[in-house]
C-alpha cells in the first residue's frame, strides 16, 4: 500500500510504527527516521527508557536482556500485523535493537 507520494508513505509508517511502540511501552520515540529503498523499508529510532528497564538494569540485568529479546519479537509481530491491516504484502521484519544506547534498526522487507 505504498502512495504515489513517498512523503505520505513515510508519515504512514512513522504513525504505524509509533502506535506500536505506544501500544507495547506507552511512549512513543524520541527519534525516528524512514527510509524507503525498492522493498525494503527501514526505520531508525531512539526509543525512551522504560522506568521498568532501568529497575531490571540494576537488580537483574539478565532478566532485562531476556525482557528485551522477547519484547522486540513482539514489536516485531504487532508492527508486522499492523502493516498486513493496512494492506501491505510483508515478506519479513528484521529487528535489532541495542539497549544500552536504546536505538532500534528495523528493516521490513515488502513482497
Amino acid at each position: 500500500m505504498m502512495t504515489k507520494d513517498a512523503n505520505e508513505t513515510k508519515k504512514i509508517l512513522s504513525h504505524l510504527y509509533n502506535d506500536v511502540s505506544k501500544e507495547l511501552f506507552g511512549f512513543g520515540t524520541t527519534l525516528l527516521k524512514v527510509k524507503i529503498e525498492e522493498k525494503i523499508i527501514t526505520f531508525q529510532a531512539k526509543h525512551r527508557r522504560a522506568p521498568r528497564s532501568q529497575a531490571l538494569e540494576g537488580e537483574a540485568p539478565h532478566l532485562k536482556l531476556e525482557v528485551d529479546f522477547h519484547m522486540s519479537i513482539l514489536f516485531k509481530k504487532k508492527l508486522k500485523e499492523k502493516l498486513k491491516e493496512i494492506g501491505w504484502d510483508i515478506e519479513a521484519v528484521l529487528r535489532d535493537y541495542d539497549s544500552l544506547t536504546q536505538i532500534a534498526f528495523t528493516n521490513i522487507i515488502v513482497k
